[in-house]
């Protein structure tokens, strides 16, 4: 980048942020006055001719000074001790995944606060509720899903407190819809009822096993849904219908239980829900909640680039095959909290294709917590794909051949998990989930929705109607609207394509991209001191490191100087933040999830004798199934700026290698 793009870029970034040394104060307070003062006019106007009740002179009253003065007293005291927060808003902050907010999403979010929209129901959020469904809208397009309502299957999503709820309600839905056959079988064998032969799913529904029927495809299964109660409708009068519709439900995993459902559908046998052995803690922790339990989390094998081997996941679905054993989903992740790794999405939707034809089917959920924003890089304004060699001409890695197709691949998986409160830069706790086709809505409702009951879901205005009262349709019950509208805000300022949000999150790619080409200088820097090695090369904007004094053999004790060297760059409410240079984090990866080969790599260019590479702690206690990593996430645009010749990852590198001789010496 010359220095005519470098003030470009530093010109189109000014406005963006409150900036590390709060440059933008006055854009901030002068917008943030404008608008609290705009909200008093709206209070004093709702209906002026009321009479104010709380007196002219209630200030000078004692109760008021003392409680005022409570409550400053508390407010001083709190801010006091936030000065010791972590600084994510400063570049020499690596750490987590959290960085300077847009100013536009944050200050929607304040703004809205004072509103205090609930989003249960439109009642109590009647502007800002569709604001989130917008905002669902906004993120399926920039995943390439269809938002037209004229076309089917179309995207619908909303905001959720963080990934983890998204992620649970991801199986929430794929449970739903993939068990709905076996109970409407079910109850219309009971009931005498005869559909007659139905476009949709097996020609002999109430004939087909319950093998046949949970390897229904998700779109199938709503269509078929669909048919079946129109054949509801048409055949049975009103009070019969109704009755139908009761003897469904009663026979619905949500409410028999899993134990009961599995129990009536003894050759169904438990599901297993398919996920990298990278996957985040969530996922264990969805399959407890939704009854399945953890036993079920099948791990699937990583490469050595830390994504989901292809050929490992194929073996597990021809063994879950062999043993007639069902699969509930495969879980691909865009971007693993640990290292940023990219899984081969468009792996596991080949694979779905591949097995769906020989009677194995399953949903494919992506959890894009971390890396969903990258693909507004990949768009552009149109809402058309870039294509490979267009977006290598800005990078000199990124994005790689796997990396590129699993992006492409998005928009034919069943639903996302995507976090704006990470990569989208706005504030805590704004997460989202996304599904491909908002028909899975119709398994969901805590209302039995019935087509002669009410206007069953198939026109947009039904739709837009329906989710009015949106904690009918997903996990959560009352939520803050505010969080929902600061993403939406931040995405009318700043689109989700690459010219806009894209071009942003490009600035952190590039920062990773220097950041990985000046390994190299630290290790010379360092050599015959320690040695430094980079476990696997960054997919997205994640740097990890690990650090060996010249000499140990042992991993252990590589592990204990790892955290003396983490012991610098951590943050505490007892740790006076002035005294950090930098900000970091860290991680494990364990003997496990390596593989054999990456394994032998790592303690190769770490110079690690192999056999300290054990299941157990050492004599000292110390890990030694696992190694010990620096962890680098590379997200603040401003890492670049340069002072004294030197930006902010140059400086680090610096800084790092000053830690490491210090802790030697010592």
């Amino acid at each position: 980048m010359n220095r005519h793009d470098d003030e470009q870029l530093v010109d189109w970034l000014s406005p963006l942020f409150l900036g590390s040394y709060a440059e933008n104060n006055e854009l901030l307070e002068k917008v943030l006055v404008e608008l609290l003062r705009d909200h008093v006019y709206w209070r004093r106007n709702i209906h002026p001719e009321d009479r104010p009740q709380i007196p002219v002179l209630a200030e000078t009253g004692p109760e008021y000074r003392r409680f005022v003065g409570r409550m400053k007293t508390e407010l001083h005291g709190l801010t006091a001790r936030l000065k010791n927060s972590a600084p994510f808003f400063n570049p020499r902050y690596i750490g987590h995944m959290a960085s300077d907010l847009l100013l536009p999403g944050l200050i929607a979010q304040l703004v809205t606060t004072l509103y205090n929209p609930n989003h249960v129901t439109d009642e109590a959020s009647p502007v800002t509720l569709p604001l989130e469904l917008d905002l669902g809208r906004q993120l399926a397009t920039m995943f390439g899903l269809n938002t037209d309502p004229e076309r089917e299957p179309c995207a619908w999503g909303h905001a959720t407190s963080g990934g983890t709820i998204a992620n649970d309600e991801a199986l929430w839905y794929f449970r739903a819809v993939r068990y709905w056959p076996l109970a409407a079988a079910s109850a219309m064998r009971e009931a005498g009822f005869e559909p007659g032969e139905i476009a949709y799913g097996p020609k002999d529904f109430l004939q087909a096993s319950d093998h046949a029927l949970f390897n229904l495809p998700i779109d199938t299964v709503i269509r078929l849904r669909r048919a079946l109660l129109a054949e509801v409708e048409r055949k049975l009068d009103r009070r019969e219908a109704r009755r139908l519709a009761k003897a469904i439900e009663a026979e619905r995993v949500e409410t028999l239980g899993m134990a009961e459902f599995h129990a009536r559908h003894p050759a169904l046998g438990t599901p297993a829900v398919l996920v990298a052995d990278t996957a985040h803690y969530s996922w264990e922790k969805a399959l407890k909640l939704l009854g399945l339990g953890s036993a079920q989390l099948e791990a699937v094998a990583v490469n050595e680039r830390m994504r989901l081997d292809a050929d490992a996941l194929e073996r597990k679905l021809a063994q879950l095959h062999e043993q007639g054993r069902p699969v509930l989903a495969v879980i691909g992740i865009l971007g693993t909290t640990e290292f940023g790794s990219i899984d081969p999405i468009h792996e596991i939707v080949a694979a779905r294709q591949r097995w769906r034809k020989a009677g194995l089917e399953f949903a494919v959920h992506v959890d894009a917590a971390w890396g969903g924003y990258l693909a507004s890089m990949f768009h552009r304004p149109d809402g058309t794909l870039l294509g490979h060699e267009e977006m290598q001409r800005d990078f000199h890695f990124f994005p790689s051949a796997p990396v590129y197709k699993a992006f492409a691949a998005l928009r034919h998986v069943d639903s996302l998990t995507v976090d704006p409160h990470k990569l989208g830069y706005v504030p805590f706790g704004c997460g989202a989930y996304v599904a491909r086709n908002r028909g899975m809505t119709d398994f969901i409702s805590q209302k039995a929705a019935y087509v002669f009951d009410e206007a069953e879901a198939t026109a947009d205005s039904e739709y837009e109607r329906r989710f009015r009262n949106l904690g009918q349709y997903i996990l959560e019950g009352s939520k803050p609207g505010a969080a929902a509208a600061g993403a939406w805000l931040s995405h009318r300022v700043l689109p989700l394509d690459a010219e806009n949000m894209g071009r942003l999150i490009s600035e952190t790619i590039r920062n990773c991209e220097y950041f990985f080409e000046h390994v190299d200088q630290l290790r010379d820097e360092l050599d015959g001191i320690a040695r430094v090695a980079l476990p696997f090369e960054p997919d997205t904007n994640l740097v990890c490191l690990a650090i060996n004094p010249a000499g140990n053999r042992s991993l252990a004790r590589m592990n204990a100087f790892g955290r003396r060297l983490y012991a610098h760059l951590g943050v505490g409410e007892e740790i006076d933040i002035h005294t950090r240079e930098f900000f970091g984090s860290r991680t494990l990866v364990h003997r496990d999830k390596l593989g054999a080969k990456a394994a032998a790599r790592l303690m190769d260019e770490l110079d690690l004798d192999p056999a300290t590479f054990v299941e157990e702690p050492d004599d000292s206690g110390e890990q030694a199934d696992s190694v010990f990593l620096l962890r680098h996430t590379l997200m603040n645009p401003w890492l670049s700026g340069h002072e004294e010749g030197l930006n902010y990852l140059d400086r680090y590198c610096r800084h790092l290698a000053a830690l490491v001789r210090r802790e030697l010496a010592d």
